[in-house]
């Protein structure tokens, strides 16, 4: 079965909207391997529609890039969630209109390897609430922003995490990776 692992980046209090505007000043080579070796394990993209017109401006128009990362989410399937989107035209999506649980569900049975998220706020949410998500990795920053989009907001239900692994980055920035202890 495959996983359905979270990638986000957060700040200390929890904000992960507009990583773009803070993220990368974080951001190191040892944190680009370990991104790229990460990108091995999946193939398959999931993304709310926000997230993905944001990079579907972006990526297709990144080729050649000497890390891979751009031909690795160029080529790879991507799933786009959203009962508004008519037409997805980045190469290799494919648009998820019906019942989010029942799509997700099937997806994960099939054989593959690991679906990653990405951004997404909202998709993220539902996923959480709906027990989905198999790992969170949260690149935490250590930087707090004061207001924005949380990842996890007030009046979520209670979920209980694991910590498997934290890993401390010369940037400042940690890799903290959870798995819920129950589903």
């Amino acid at each position: 079965m495959r996983k359905l692992i979270v990638v986000e980046n957060l700040s200390l209090d929890g904000v992960m909207e507009a990583p773009e505007q803070w993220a990368f000043a974080y951001q190191t080579e040892e944190i680009a391997a370990g991104n790229k070796a990460g990108m091995a394990t999946s193939d398959a993209l999931l993304l709310g529609r926000v997230t993905y017109e944001e990079f579907a401006s972006f990526w297709p128009f990144q080729t050649n890039d000497e890390s891979g990362i751009a031909d690795h989410i160029n080529n790879q399937a991507k799933f786009v969630v959203s009962s508004t989107l008519k037409k997805a035209d980045w190469q290799n999506t494919t648009i998820i209109s019906g019942d989010l649980v029942e799509e997700i569900t099937k997806m994960k049975a099939q054989n593959g390897k690991h679906i990653v998220v990405i951004g997404s706020g909202r998709l993220v949410q539902s996923l959480m609430q709906a027990n989905l998500v198999d790992d969170y990795q949260l690149f935490l920053a250590p930087l707090v922003l004061g207001r924005g989009k949380q990842l996890f907001p007030a009046g979520i239900d209670p979920q209980k995490l694991q910590l498997v692994e934290a890993i401390p980055f010369s940037s400042g920035m940690v890799l903290l990776h959870y798995q819920p202890t129950t589903k």
